[in-house]
């Protein structure tokens, strides 16, 4: 699990990388929850999806948003820690120029700087959202959306109310082409005590699932 240190837009940011050995392998961006309540790469559940993208074959990278661990810079509410993301996404591609495709993944504060970076990044081909913060933040960026993802949630989250996430998806499902899978997570709270497993098992097969449906529309083709 190799360390790497890369440009930031605010100085050098510290991440951990796994290269796939498979060729043209997919890449996968996992961000961490907010950098002012504890918020690291290795937090849990984060950790948890770094590995499970492991095992799905990507390469794959979660990184320190600036003032985060040896990660140079300071908090900047967001907006920075959008360019942090940014960033990361570009040294993975400069690693990778010839990946098979390009997801993210964010949990909590991460999930919604994950979705910001969908609106600006045409490339990425997928989305994992978990405990996206849909009471704190207004996601009404997300139009149109690029491309259909998978939103977790946990039905006893004390900070994010299961029906404000509720409410994100059913807007977002409105949308033309655009499929959101929702799936609630019974008993889970917002810091996943005991779900980082239940999350792994999801990403995983909605990603196998959402692969093995693209390939099969581009043979029909």
């Amino acid at each position: 699990m190799p360390e790497v240190m890369f440009a930031g837009p605010d100085g050098r940011l510290e991440g951990r990388y796994h290269h796939s050995k498979e060729t043209g392998a997919p890449l996968a961006l996992i961000l961490h929850p907010h950098p002012l309540h504890g918020g690291t790469m290795n937090n849990r559940v984060t950790y948890t999806m770094y590995q499970a993208f492991q095992r799905l074959g990507f390469s794959v990278m979660r990184f320190n948003f600036r003032g985060v661990g040896r990660s140079q810079g300071r908090y900047d509410g967001g907006i920075g820690e959008i360019g942090d993301a940014a960033a990361a996404l570009d040294w993975m591609q400069a690693v990778n120029p010839n990946s098979g495709g390009l997801w993210i993944a964010g949990y909590s504060f991460g999930a919604f700087i994950g979705m910001q970076l969908l609106m600006r990044r045409p490339e990425i081909s997928g989305w994992i959202s978990v405990a996206p913060p849909a009471n704190h933040y207004d996601f009404g960026f997300l139009a149109p959306c690029p491309c259909g993802g998978l939103m977790l949630h946990g039905d006893s989250d004390e900070l994010v109310p299961e029906p404000a996430v509720k409410k994100l998806v059913d807007k977002l499902n409105t949308q033309k082409g655009v499929s959101v899978d929702y799936r609630i997570l019974p008993g889970a709270d917002h810091v996943f005590a005991s779900h980082a497993d239940v999350i792994a098992e999801h990403l995983e097969d909605y990603v196998r699932k959402t692969v093995a449906r693209r390939a099969m529309a581009l043979a029909a083709d």
